[in-house]
């Protein structure tokens, strides 16, 4: 089986849990550290699957791996092969099938409920998880729903969550979080989560009872990462 690439976009959001989750079953992947200088390749050889990974920047920002990354993510579609974008990730892929990203209503940072939306897709994709559960958030920008795409995950602020479209997933919200990921991250952006309000928590509500929720989210990962890697091998 030929590696999955993963696309790191900035060194505080790398695989996380997603890169537990493959060594755990021993599948094989590659980082792609565009943080470092590393290229986008310009074919799909040496890859099984896409995944893109999160990070602050916006996909309407003038960064010169934006536009090959959309050119990969199309060729990736294209073949039915499959695709996963985290948070940023999935604002890409979004941009890639012609959606359109800009500004949501409010922030949303923490840990916030998540809601199946009633369709077939979403049945098919998220039948053994809760019809409602807590992912970790952490955007301000947020994508509309390609032609063709089906919307499976919304929230209370955020109606796009998530959207499949063939072997294709985005995901607005967060699952491949660790208990290091979230610390750090509350930290480098304290003055963001200063002030609480119903879609921001601050440092001491995202940390709470850490453990246990970053448990529950891995154990929810697992089943959706479990779905998206029914093409390539049945775990």
């Amino acid at each position: 089986m030929k590696p999955i690439s993963i696309f790191r976009h900035v060194k505080s959001e790398g695989p996380g849990y997603f890169g537990d989750f493959l060594d755990r079953h021993q599948i094989p992947y590659r980082v792609i550290r565009l943080d470092k200088g590393e290229s986008v390749p310009t074919t799909l050889e040496q890859s099984s699957a896409l995944v893109l990974m999160g990070g602050p920047m916006s996909v309407n920002d003038h960064i010169d791996w934006i536009e090959p990354e959309l050119s990969l993510i199309r060729q990736a579609i294209k073949q039915n092969m499959p695709v996963l974008g985290h948070c940023l990730g999935g604002q890409l892929i979004s941009k890639a099938l012609g959606g359109t990203i800009g500004p949501n209503p409010v922030r949303e940072f923490g840990w916030l409920p998540v809601q199946q939306q009633d369709t077939p897709t979403a049945h098919d994709w998220l039948g053994s998880l809760p019809d409602s559960f807590n992912a970790f958030h952490w955007h301000g920008e947020t994508f509309t729903i390609p032609d063709g795409a089906t919307n499976i995950l919304a929230s209370e602020f955020c109606p796009h969550q998530a959207f499949v479209i063939g072997n294709t997933l985005a995901l607005q919200c967060h699952v491949e979080m660790t208990p290091d990921m979230v610390i750090d991250w509350a930290k480098l952006h304290q003055g963001d989560i200063a002030t609480a309000t119903p879609s921001i928590q601050t440092y001491d509500q995202m940390t709470e009872s850490l453990d246990n929720k970053i448990a529950t989210l891995q154990s929810h990962a697992d089943k959706l990462y479990q779905r998206w890697l029914r093409p390539l091998v049945e775990i």
